[in-house]
């Protein structure tokens, strides 16, 4: 019996807070498989960093060394490998979805170790699983967290994806999950701080998220139908937009240069088609796929190759190709294949 208590308070804490997490966000953009596939993927991190650790245990003259720096330093390192993979394929495209990621690889992770000390740490002490629970749990979700949302954060205000901005949210990691494994306070002070911090940072990220996406696809929505109805109506060469495409006609053969005008047309109807999307997810209403968009994301792709990466280098001042943007795409591709 005191098993089952032992993993219900090491294992609950942690679930919960990312099924608070989820909850939270209104969009609901996240699969519920994804989240799964992102926990198991926190498990076999768990798994690789025990091996790393193990065999850094044995060569170390200086254990406690490994405990304070060596594990912190790679175990941060080695989890934040998958949400650079997200941000870098554009499966990222806000703060909140960061939160969830980031907190569901921290989970995962936190899953595999507290079952490992439940075989090998025999211990009915309740206070001990409490803290493993509650505070090592949800530190190994948190610090992935931050560095997720610090990371989409940065890269998204600078517009790049330079190392340099992977750098501080990694660090920030890194030295909570030292600090936390040194111990300076009492683990219950410790503990109690978390809990109180970290859904306060949370709640802020998330009204600062949403609010950030409501703005965007205020603005980018009358933008996109605008620059759309004239291009419907034969008026895109009276737009700038026209007047500036119109400049490269000598450098491109005239069927590239109606395939960007085609590229851009696609793209517009896409982009508007999920921000409507999005409102309709807010809403709780269900998202239909159709023939016609299945269509016009292969159109895209193809029109995509035809004009070349120099074509979308001359694009991109006009569609303005930001994360949100971008990940916008991807967004409705992966609806797609769900579906």
């Amino acid at each position: 019996m005191i098993t089952i208590v032992k993993i219900f308070i090491c294992l609950f804490p942690v679930l919960l807070f990312l099924f608070v997490l989820i909850i939270l966000d209104s969009y609901k953009l996240l699969k519920l498989k994804s989240i799964l596939q992102t926990l198991l993927i926190g498990c076999l991190v768990a798994f690789l960093c025990y091996l790393i650790n193990r065999i850094l245990f044995n060569l170390s003259e200086h254990p406690a060394n490994i405990t304070y720096y060596f594990a912190p330093l790679i175990e941060e390192f080695l989890k934040a490998f998958f949400p650079i993979y997200l941000i870098k394929t554009k499966k990222i495209g806000f703060l909140v979805d960061a939160a969830i990621y980031g907190f569901a690889i921290g989970a995962g992770f936190a899953f595999v170790e507290n079952i490992y000390y439940l075989h090998y740490l025999l211990d009915n002490n309740l206070f001990i699983w409490i803290i493993r629970g509650f505070g090592t749990a949800i530190m190994h979700g948190g610090t992935t967290a931050i560095f997720t949302m610090m990371t989409v954060y940065l890269i998204e205000r600078n517009d790049s994806e330079k190392l340099v901005f992977f750098l501080p949210g990694y660090l920030i990691a890194f030295l909570l999950h030292s600090f936390f494994n040194h111990f300076y306070f009492p683990p219950m002070i410790t503990t109690i701080t978390q809990l109180l911090l970290l859904p306060i940072l949370m709640m802020v990220i998330f009204s600062r998220s949403e609010k950030g996406l409501q703005n965007w696809m205020e603005t980018g929505f009358i933008t996109d139908v605008m620059l759309l109805e004239f291009i419907k109506k034969g008026k895109f060469k009276e737009t700038k937009t026209g007047k500036y495409l119109d400049r490269f006609k000598k450098r491109f053969p005239g069927e590239v240069v109606m395939d960007m005008i085609c590229y851009l047309r696609v793209y517009l109807e896409l982009s508007i088609r999920s921000k409507g999307f999005l409102l309709m997810k807010e809403a709780g209403m269900e998202i239909k796929i159709d023939a016609e968009l299945k269509g016009k994301i292969k159109e895209l792709s193809y029109l995509e190759k035809s004009i070349g990466k120099a074509g979308k280098s001359i694009l991109a001042p006009l569609l303005h190709f930001s994360k949100k943007d971008l990940w916008q795409i991807s967004f409705l591709k992966e609806s797609v294949k769900i579906k």
